[in-house]
């Protein structure tokens, strides 16, 4: 039987203008290693703690202090959990509380000369860490958008680069 390759579309919820990524996906991944492909794809930098909600189930890391009552994401395989058509939620910073919803568009058999996991497409720029979440996000773009908003330049001080949320090129 051939490998099932999970095609998975990742989109970050409360942003506009809307970002979001297309991935490829063993399904034979762990849910940890899904972790680090969504971190690569949408271009975070896994400075923070993170969870699945798969239908109610809570899955990432476990907590040493016992305070997160998750389910260890390394013992779950994204093929026991997910099914074409089926969504989820990823969770990640759970000060900013950036969450993606992760859309099984399609699982099919891998190509034999592919390389997976592979982000097939995408459209906008991640926000940057720790800009506070959706309601930053929009508060951060008005700002680095307009020279003549009056957090113009601490914003861009801050960001340390050029930020354009539509130029500004997706990891893929």
């Amino acid at each position: 039987m051939p490998r099932q390759i999970f095609q998975l579309k990742v989109s970050l919820a409360d942003v506009v203008p809307p970002v979001w990524r297309r991935v490829l996906v063993p399904g034979g991944y762990t849910l940890d290693r899904l972790h680090r492909v969504v971190q690569f794809a949408m271009g975070w930098q896994d400075c923070h703690l993170h969870s699945f909600d798969v239908d109610g189930v809570q899955y990432g890391e476990p907590d040493p202090d016992g305070e997160l009552a998750l389910r260890d994401e390394l013992d779950v395989r994204l093929d026991a959990v997910a099914a074409k058509g089926g969504r989820f939620l990823y969770t990640y910073d759970f000060g900013d509380w950036w969450e993606h919803e992760i859309t099984v568009e399609d699982v099919f058999g891998a190509e034999p000369d592919e390389r997976y996991p592979a982000c097939v497409g995408g459209e906008m720029a991640c926000p940057p860490e720790d800009v506070g979440g959706a309601y930053g996000y929009a508060r951060f773009l008005a700002a680095v958008s307009d020279p003549g908003h009056p957090e113009h330049e601490a914003m861009a001080a801050w960001v340390g680069r050029p930020f354009d949320p539509v130029t500004s090129r997706w990891t893929g």
